[in-house]
């Protein structure tokens, strides 16, 4: 049977389903005529509240005339769709993880982001993220987009029924170097004002809090109306986790992190001191 589980896979099949079948200017209702079956089928399959399986999928792209590379790694997603756990080790794969996440991002009802050595993606600067990427080895012909794709994962924030953002930041990302001091002064200029959002709870991990689980690396917790998901990133490879006793795991660590942070108010003040030391120095 297939599953009703919307997990982070699920819905990046779904996705790249609805994205071949808009591209090509095809009604949901068109495409289950052609197809011989229910649209409201075809619609859970694409919200990845069901997973299709292999055929039905192969069915679908090659009515839509998709081959090649896209056919291959769409058809792969059906792989391991319902599992625990989703790795990605591939770029196709990390593309994948990075539409589910955005999809995930889209509905969230509350974003957690335990960063301790970066400003958290969702709250990064244009400058800032530039900076990282070309730093990082990125190709130029892919930065542009790359960067685009970041700073619209604000609209979490600035939407309408905004998401609930904790950014749990430790102090050696505010003091960290990344590009030139002008562009930190922006990125932390921007990261104090949208601390000032009703809906962006902004706290600064000090360096001297000791241990606490960020200091095992970054992660990133989304919760929707529906479930809640963990996203884990590397150089190397992503990883999302949906089952309860993983996430529950995660959210334990983000106590434990609150305990050490500083307050709002407190945070808000080491953000100002550390931009104007910076301003001062550029």
């Amino acid at each position: 049977m297939p599953s009703n589980t919307r997990t982070p896979k699920a819905r990046a099949l779904g996705s790249a389903l609805r994205e071949a079948r808009e591209s090509r200017e095809i009604s949901l209702r068109g495409l289950a005529v052609q197809l011989g079956k229910d649209p409201g089928m075809l619609s859970r399959w694409e919200t990845g509240e069901r997973i299709p399986k292999p055929t039905d999928v192969a069915q679908i792209l090659t009515l839509l005339g998709v081959n090649g590379d896209q056919y291959d790694e769409i058809v792969e997603m059906t792989s391991g769709t319902d599992a625990s756990q989703w790795l990605a080790v591939s770029l196709p794969e990390q593309r994948q993880q990075l539409a589910a996440l955005l999809d995930l991002e889209s509905t969230a009802t509350a974003i957690t982001d335990v960063s301790p050595l970066l400003v958290p993606g969702i709250l990064q600067v244009s400058s800032y993220v530039r900076a990282i990427m070309t730093a990082g080895g990125v190709p130029a012909d892919e930065v542009a987009t790359r960067v685009a794709v970041r700073i619209g994962r604000r609209d979490a924030i600035t939407r309408a029924d905004p998401a609930r953002v904790l950014a749990l930041i430790g102090e050696a990302a505010l003091r960290q170097i990344i590009g030139n001091r002008a562009i930190m002064v922006e990125q932390l200029n921007y990261l104090r004002e949208m601390a000032e959002l009703p809906n962006v709870d902004v706290r600064v991990i000090p360096l001297a809090s000791g241990w606490h689980p960020g200091l095992e690396g970054p992660f990133t917790l989304i919760d929707t109306s529906e479930s809640s998901v963990v996203q884990i990133e590397n150089r190397r490879s992503g990883l999302f986790l949906h089952e309860d006793e993983d996430v529950d795991i995660y959210r334990q660590g983000v106590d434990t992190v609150l305990q050490v942070a500083m307050s709002p108010e407190g945070s808000r003040g080491l953000i100002t001191e550390v931009a104007n030391e910076m301003e001062t120095t550029s």
